[in-house]
């Protein structure tokens, strides 16, 4: 079997690649340079019409959506135990990931990219405002289902992948999260996983790369 992700710094592509990494799985990575107008080129295009990633390629055939990939990673790699054994709390483990896909994710992408929600002049700081007022809700619940706990279930399993990035790109955006004391104890213990510290070395990499190459 052959495996290629297709990564682009700050994403969450960096989801699969530290669950991928988690599980041992034997895979190349093509990075891609998302600020250039790389996701819309015919080539990337042929593998994800949606000019998005993650994009995992599994002998040759495209999987998209982290959800998926998540579940296909964790079906293909059962003894890493991304996802718990319990049927009840295996569901539990994907609804927790489709609240960040579907929720926590669409909430943080105006803090980068508030022209899309709304073209009328100046309005960028109302729609970020708008949009952190419900991020920070959307913590709140984390922060309480975090509470007394190193993950979100009894061992470190893909959702703990999904949300290191969610906080991480919450962060990045230079928002105040300090009253998230457990998502925060989270983020320093996920940053301490060998696979979270491959993906951020990698990344680093990467962006020096494009900014040389720019």
């Amino acid at each position: 079997m052959t495996l290629t992700l297709y990564y682009a710094p700050l994403t969450c592509a960096l989801v699969p690649y530290v669950t991928l990494t988690e599980a041992g799985a034997d895979f190349d990575v093509q990075n891609v340079n998302s600020r250039s107008g790389q996701l819309k080129t015919p080539e990337f295009l042929a593998l994800n019409p949606k000019h998005k990633v993650p994009v995992l390629l599994i002998d040759g055939e495209p999987l998209t959506e982290n959800i998926a990939i998540q579940i296909w990673i964790a079906r293909q790699f059962p003894h890493a135990r991304l996802l718990p054994e319990d049927p009840r709390l295996e569901i539990k483990a994907i609804s927790l990931m489709a609240w960040f896909a579907s929720t926590i994710h669409p909430h943080l992408t105006p803090n980068a990219r508030p022209e899309n929600y709304c073209d009328l002049p100046g309005s960028g700081d109302s729609v970020k405002r708008v949009a952190n007022k419900m991020l920070f809700e959307d913590l709140a619940i984390a922060d309480g289902l975090l509470a007394g706990r190193e993950f979100f279930f009894d061992h470190f399993t893909a959702p703990d992948a999904y949300f290191f990035w969610c906080f991480r790109r919450a962060l990045s955006f230079g928002l105040d999260l300090s009253r998230f004391t457990n998502c925060a104890a989270h983020f320093e213990h996920m940053q301490q996983r060998p696979s979270v510290k491959k993906v951020l070395a990698h990344e680093k990499q990467v962006q020096d790369a494009f900014a040389r190459a720019a």
